[in-house]
């Protein structure tokens, strides 16, 4: 027993999550390109800088589907929150996604927005009264799912796309984990523990998320060896945590024995932080292979990217 007092979580007082004011709706999400509308506007693109490296991932991510390689892409929470989940979803579905990843916050907003078709609640209002992160359904449900998987090997994002599963989902077609899931892809959440709201939760097991999340690094690293040949690692907007988990999974492929060379890696952000352009588009493909790095707003710049592998797919079939 320790001999430091601890904060005690007994004491805490929850909400349910549908009746917390929420800043974004299913309603305000973004749409798959479902025809050719746009290949005019994007074939007038500029072929330099952006518009050059732009088409350049497009290229790489369409062969990487034609040639059965690895398609990674991490995302962290804001990308959920701003609507691209029917994007994701998409692309899982056309076959452009081998695998994913995320932090702990973009299974909270996933989760949320399978249960009651919002999320990201107001920091500064909610914490003034204590009451950030106090969603009675998120804490519950998402620590429940995260402990029984622990007792049954699962890592965090199987366990929680499993938990979804069964239950009463209003919009479980915008969960990103749910439809993963069903598609048989894997969904893997990296957590620093403590920086999520369901730490707060008095059933928040330090000992199940640690084991949930050690396995999920060990699905990742699986899936990052099969980047070599030809595979595409994008990152989206995870300024640390995911760039710091990718590198290490690069190493430990290597390491093992196993070739990882000639992959393309992207970070795609509205600020190039100095983690992901080390960590995912230098290092990784230093000496073989190439990183590209784009600058803009996830809800613009994704929407782009899908657009134009939309475009080039009806072109090439």
């Amino acid at each position: 027993m320790s001999r430091y007092k601890r904060f005690r979580l007994d004491r805490l007082s929850d909400y349910p999550l549908a009746g917390r004011p929420s800043k974004v709706a299913v309603s305000d999400f973004g749409r798959p390109l479902k025809s050719d509308s746009l290949s005019e506007f994007l074939e007038s693109l500029p072929r330099v800088l952006a518009g050059d490296r732009l088409r350049r991932l497009a290229d790489r991510i369409a062969a990487a589907r034609r040639r059965r390689r690895g398609l990674i892409w991490g995302f962290g929470g804001h990308v959920v929150k701003v609507g691209l989940g029917p994007l994701l979803i998409d692309l899982m579905e056309r076959g452009y996604v081998t695998a994913l990843a995320t932090n702990g916050s973009g299974l909270i907003h996933d989760f949320e927005i399978a249960l009651c078709g919002k999320t990201s609640e107001d920091v500064e209002a909610q914490l003034q009264q204590g009451d950030f992160g106090m969603a009675r359904e998120t804490g519950v449900e998402l620590n429940q799912a995260i402990n029984r998987g622990a007792r049954d090997d699962l890592g965090i994002g199987e366990s929680a796309a499993r938990w979804m599963e069964n239950l009463s989902l209003e919009h479980s077609d915008c969960s990103i984990f749910l439809q993963a899931y069903r598609r048989g892809i894997p969904v893997t959440v990296h957590v620093a523990y403590g920086t999520d709201i369901i730490h707060n939760h008095p059933l928040a097991s330090g000992e199940a998320t640690g084991k949930g999340t050690q396995i999920d690094f060990q699905i990742f690293t699986h899936q990052v060896a099969q980047l070599h040949d030809g595979g595409v690692y994008v990152n989206l907007g995870s300024a640390v945590l995911l760039p710091e988990v990718f590198l290490k999974a690069v190493s430990l492929v290597r390491n093992g024995g196993a070739e990882l060379t000639d992959f393309s890696t992207a970070n795609l952000d509205f600020i190039q932080h100095y983690r992901p352009l080390q960590n995912v588009v230098q290092r990784p493909v230093t000496g073989s292979g190439e990183g590209i790095a784009l600058t803009g707003h996830h809800e613009i710049m994704l929407p782009l990217l899908a657009a134009f592998l939309t475009v080039k797919e009806a072109a090439h079939d």
